[in-house]
């Protein structure tokens, strides 16, 4: 009696079961479709445009279906040290994020919990930069750091910069303007983990007689890994691909272009949308492995 009693009970229950699913998938639906008609299409005719070789006889930008490999190896060949320097000034930039943003994001998520209005007023500093268009951003930096403006004139004039100094074109104003421009990217995800910071674990660091770096280093660090580990990931993977700062008309030069500029110029100017296909690819798969070793590195496998 018991038994049928539990089949009973278990037949009624799958209807509602199904019917959830039904409403879970009709709901997921949309987002699937977005996914599949703007990332998914979009990289597998980047995929095939990758292969792609040109058509004999043609005229520059025409190419036809085909599998050759060679062009990764042409794009590796030709721009590997476009790509080390991207990789390279991502790191940097995202270090740099990382050690002016956790002051900043400790203070107001921490610090600041006493007095919500003020709290509210800092984060809002925080994403103001939001407010305003990307380029316009980086290009207002490029007239402050030029070499009329007031940065280069005061060092000039205080000779500790030489006649024909400047900044901009250097790997300074490029590792700079990343840093600015992602800085938000990085205290948004550790303002959200430390704001949830339960304070008395650090107090009782310091009941168990503990210094403030031993406090700082054995607790708040590790309970604040998931917001340090989002946040370099949401500055690194821009940055890395990012040909903005890098450009001429902005901080950059010929001598600081990243893989971004070369994806760029292919497409755009000299229209070999094969090479510029596969600088695309292999830059993806590089910051995947990247992301993969260090997101396992760290010990926080369920943000990916």
């Amino acid at each position: 009696m018991a038994f049928t009693a539990f089949a009973s009970s278990t037949a009624a229950a799958e209807p509602a079961v199904r019917k959830r699913s039904w409403i879970a998938l009709i709901l997921l639906l949309p987002g699937i479709l977005y996914l599949m008609l703007f990332f998914i299409t979009p990289l597998i005719s980047l995929i095939f445009t990758s292969f792609q070789q040109p058509v004999i006889d043609g005229d520059i930008g025409q190419y036809s279906a085909g599998f050759q490999w060679q062009n990764y190896t042409d794009a590796v060949g030709q721009y590997l040290p476009l790509i080390l320097r991207a990789f390279g000034y991502a790191v940097i930039a995202t270090v740099l994020a990382l050690i002016i943003s956790y002051p900043m994001a400790y203070f107001i998520g921490v610090k600041a919990r006493r007095w919500p209005l003020f709290q509210s007023l800092l984060l809002t500093l925080v994403i103001a930069p939001f407010f305003i268009s990307f380029l316009l951003r980086t290009l207002a930096w490029k007239q402050i750091m030029s070499d009329e403006g007031p940065i280069v004139v005061a060092l000039k004039a205080l000779s500790i910069f030489p006649a024909d100094g400047h900044i901009t074109g250097t790997p300074f104003a490029v590792i700079f303007g990343l840093t600015y421009n992602f800085i938000p990217f990085m205290t948004l995800p550790l303002y959200a983990t430390l704001e949830r910071l339960d304070v008395r674990y650090i107090e009782a660091g310091s009941d168990l007689y503990a210094s403030p770096w031993t406090t700082f280093r054995k607790v708040t660090i590790p309970l604040s890994m998931p917001g340090i580990v989002s946040g370099t990931l949401l500055t690194f993977i821009p940055a890395a691909g990012d040909y903005i700062n890098a450009s001429g008309d902005f901080l950059g030069s010929s001598q600081t272009s990243m893989v971004g500029n070369a994806i760029e110029a292919n497409f755009l100017v000299l229209q070999n949308y094969p090479i510029a296909a596969a600088l695309s690819i292999i830059l993806m798969a590089v910051i995947l492995i990247i992301v993969g070793i260090y997101v396992r590195r760290a010990g926080t496998e369920d943000l990916i």
